[in-house]
């Protein structure tokens, strides 16, 4: 990533028309860095295609600043199963020396240079990712400190809506009712199932939703990346007759622009994806091919706040659905409810229909006909998280 000479990154430019808007000081002059990490048990454990969860981690990230104002944000830090004690050494390791002691224009700028200043350490280190992770997850901190400090929800510094429709995420492929029955009862209208365990299972399990949830509901399936373009073509027919709402990651992201295009013509089931893309241009590349229907950038994995509203206006503006992912703690799930809130409420934000007290601690909300109602907390309203959370510190 290269800074231009005139000093404003990417991000911070495309961001310029809504943070002139912001009537509020948006800038920056953190002094200190803390970091805890939390992990909680797992019962019955998560089973993935990735291999089977037995404890759920949250790594937090809490910013001051030298006039006591705080915030926090959350690393993405789910795989592998040791992967949340490395993210967290590497924000200790880094973040103190780049960013405290440091003056900022605003969060996005902060994003920039840290994206800026570690981009080779990544390549030379094959640590692009986490290192995504822990600049994404400062990132959230920082805004959450700016709306702190003004003393306003984040949605309302933005002048968004204060409702946002959630899905019942992650229904498991060995019972899914287990889940979907007490996730409808609670008041969700829109599901998504876990699927790639086989095409006589994925087809059984999306049956037993239709059979029990009607055809209504929308009921989205996520693959999570484990197909190729035969099979994800073979299982898009298939499923036609069960109307999936959308097909999330048929294909491992970083499959040529052509396999996803090739895809995207060869069924009417929409294309979801980009939790797993790092980078701007990978971002703006996918929408502008017009390969993605959906697109579901993580801000705990790259951009945070700043980089997914660059990436939101960019696929608005294309006439994309634009749902964030998010599968981890409280303090990104409420992150992601004020990133939808901001852009108007208008689509999805994933809630993990799986037990999760490092979610469920900090943010438990009431589900109405498939819509949150967000709080006149200031921030992101889960910046006590820590206090909340520390039963499964360590």
């Amino acid at each position: 990533m290269t800074r231009p000479s005139s000093g404003v990154g990417p991000i911070e430019a495309a961001l310029t028309p809504r943070l002139k808007a912001l009537n509020a000081d948006l800038s920056l002059s953190p002094v200190s860095l803390r970091l805890h990490l939390f992990r909680a048990p797992v019962d019955p454990p998560m089973r993935t295609v990735f291999g089977t969860m037995v404890s759920r981690p949250a790594l937090l990230i809490t910013v001051r600043d030298r006039d006591g104002n705080s915030g926090t944000g959350e690393i993405w830090c789910n795989f592998p199963l040791v992967g949340a004690e490395h993210r967290r050494n590497l924000a200790a390791g880094l973040l103190p020396e780049l960013v405290t002691g440091e003056r900022f224009a605003n969060p996005a700028a902060a994003t920039d240079h840290l994206l800026c200043v570690l981009h080779t350490l990544g390549l030379q280190a094959g640590e692009d990712g986490p290192l995504n992770q822990i600049i994404a997850g400062l990132d959230v901190a920082l805004w959450d400190l700016v709306a702190r400090r003004a003393q306003k929800p984040l949605f309302r510094l933005f002048g968004g809506a204060d409702t946002v429709p959630v899905y019942a995420s992650s229904l498991p492929p060995d019972t899914p009712l287990r889940l979907a029955m007490p996730a409808a009862e609670r008041g969700h209208v829109a599901f998504k199932l876990r699927i790639g365990f086989g095409a006589d299972r994925d087809l059984a399990n999306l049956a037993t939703l239709r059979r029990a949830l009607g055809m209504r509901p929308a009921i989205m399936v996520d693959a999570n990346q484990t197909w190729s373009v035969h099979e994800a073509k073979a299982m898009m027919s298939a499923m036609t007759e069960f109307a999936p709402a959308w097909l999330e990651e048929p294909l491992p992201a970083d499959r040529p622009a052509a396999e996803w295009g090739a895809l995207r013509t060869a069924g009417s089931t929409p294309l979801a994806g980009g939790e797993n893309l790092r980078a701007l241009s990978a971002f703006t590349d996918a929408i502008d091919a017009g390969t993605l229907d959906v697109v579901q950038p993580d801000l705990g994995k790259w951009g945070g706040l700043s980089g997914t509203l660059v990436i939101a206006d960019h696929a608005l503006a294309r006439q994309r659905r634009f749902c964030p992912h998010w599968l981890t703690g409280g303090v990104g799930f409420a992150a992601s409810l004020h990133l939808q809130a901001i852009l108007g409420g208008r689509d999805f934000v994933e809630l993990d229909a799986n037990p999760n007290p490092l979610r469920e601690l900090v943010i438990d909300p009431e589900v109405r006909d498939g819509r949150v109602r967000l709080t006149e907390a200031w921030g992101h309203g889960a910046s006590d998280a820590v206090d909340r959370l520390s039963r499964y510190e360590i």
